[in-house]
This record gives structure tokens, sequence and C-alpha cells, in this order.
């Protein structure tokens, strides 16, 4: 769904929005957490709030990209001759998760859409 850069969005919506991206953050407290934070707020806020819908699939989408980026990396870390470049691969994708995150929190929080990139569009 493509979202006009200017619309009309309440300060609830917009923060709703922010929560999705930011609820990411949970994975430091379950492990899962990155997945089910956007997935919950997804499911509870899409219907009636476009933007809220599009944010949070947006989140949940690039949530489930890094996780395949992060399987990726371990498996090459478990090869001693690829362990060189999947060790550095890990601790660049965690800092670019992050820092992703918190632009697209920002973002969110002005009614800007967001779009995560090398994110896979599994939701859509």
């Amino acid at each position: 769904m493509d979202l006009p850069d200017e619309i009309a969005l309440t300060k609830e919506q917009r923060n709703w929005a922010m929560f999705a991206h930011l609820s990411a953050f949970a994975y430091y407290f379950t492990g899962v957490g990155h997945i089910i934070g956007p997935l919950v707020i997804w499911l509870l806020k899409r219907d009636g709030n476009p933007f809220v819908d599009d944010q949070a699939k947006e989140a949940l989408n690039f949530q489930i990209s890094i996780s395949i980026y992060v399987i990726g990396a371990i498996v090459l870390c478990l090869t001693l001759v690829f362990a060189v470049i999947g060790i550095p691969l890990l601790f660049l994708l965690h800092a670019f998760q992050i820092v992703c995150m918190v632009i697209a929190a920002i973002k969110a929080s002005e009614g800007v859409p967001f779009r995560y990139p090398f994110s896979i569009r599994f939701i859509k």
C-alpha cells in the first residue's frame, strides 16, 4: 500500500506506528519479541488505521528479514573458513537493525512512512 507523504494523522496513529517499530526491542527481553511485538500491534491496530497497518507490516517484514539474515550469518560462523565473514556480519546486522529501528520510529512519530532497506516484503 502506497501512502502519500502528507496525510492527516492523529497523534495516536503516529504513536502506534512508532510503537510498532520500537516494539522490536522486546527481542532483548524475550529472544523472539522482535517479531511478536510488531505482529501484535499489526493485528490489534490494522483495521481502520492505514498508517499503523502499513508501518506495523513494514516493521514485521524487516524483523523477519533480519532473522533470516542472522540465520545465514550463523551458518557462515559454523564453518571454519567462513567464520571470518560470519562473525563480523552478525555484529553489522545487529548495529544495522538498531539504527534502522530508531530511524523508523522517529519517522513514524513524525507521520512519515518509512521503508526499511534490504527488507523482504512477506506481508503486503
